[in-house]
């Protein structure tokens, strides 16, 4: 009886919480051109994304909800894509609300405006009526939209997609090795099995 009801709770899993260990060239791509991650000793974990994306709208409350662990040894980072000018727009739009502290009250809202609402926030201008709802001051906005800061970020964030040959988005990159795609709960569950395969490197 109890193998019985074993076998059922089994079945009742989802895939991805059986197979534990990540398969190369499945859940992820040993990447050809790895980079040193420059994080203090903690792994890094690089997320990329497009808020015009829906893929990347589907993964965001799974990244949330890992976030929400505290994941002990990673340092997480966001970079928003910007692999051509409407992306790009997103991006700049991305590092003024950093530049300003605003990126965790702005992240999720600019998501469901675009891809909930249907808005069309994809140029300077509308973006930055965007963020006024968020008390920043249009001239404001305008004036850090294209400042050396954000556009040294942006070159950044830009340098980094053709470095690990991104093809789209979402993209999860961990420790500047592994190049994690998709959108579900399994994707974060690859993540977590390369962060800790990373991190018994270290011991």
């Amino acid at each position: 009886m109890m193998k019985k009801f074993i076998a059922i709770l089994l079945l009742a899993l989802p895939t991805w919480a059986l197979a534990l260990t990540p398969v190369e060239g499945k859940d992820y791509t040993r990447l050809a051109n790895p980079t040193p991650a420059l994080s203090n000793g903690l792994i890094e974990v690089r997320e990329f994304f497009w808020y015009g994306c829906p893929h990347c709208y589907t993964l965001e409350p799974h990244v949330a909800a890992w976030l929400k662990t505290n994941p002990a040894g990673v340092k997480f980072e966001r970079s928003p894509a910007a692999l051509n000018s409407v992306w790009e727009a997103n991006a700049r739009g991305y590092y003024v609300a950093e530049s300003l502290g605003l990126v965790e009250k702005t992240h999720g809202p600019l998501f469901a405006a675009i891809q909930v609402d249907k808005q069309r926030l994809f140029s300077q201008k509308s973006l930055a009526k965007f963020y006024a709802g968020f008390g920043v001051k249009e001239a404001n906005f305008n004036g850090l939209y294209n400042s050396f800061t954000v556009s040294a970020k942006v070159a950044q964030s830009r340098n980094l997609a053709v470095r690990y040959q991104l093809s789209g988005v979402p993209a999860i990159v961990v420790n500047g090795k592994y190049l994690v795609p998709g959108e579900s709960a399994r994707t974060i569950e690859v993540v977590k099995a390369l962060v800790a395969q990373e991190q018994a490197k270290k011991k």
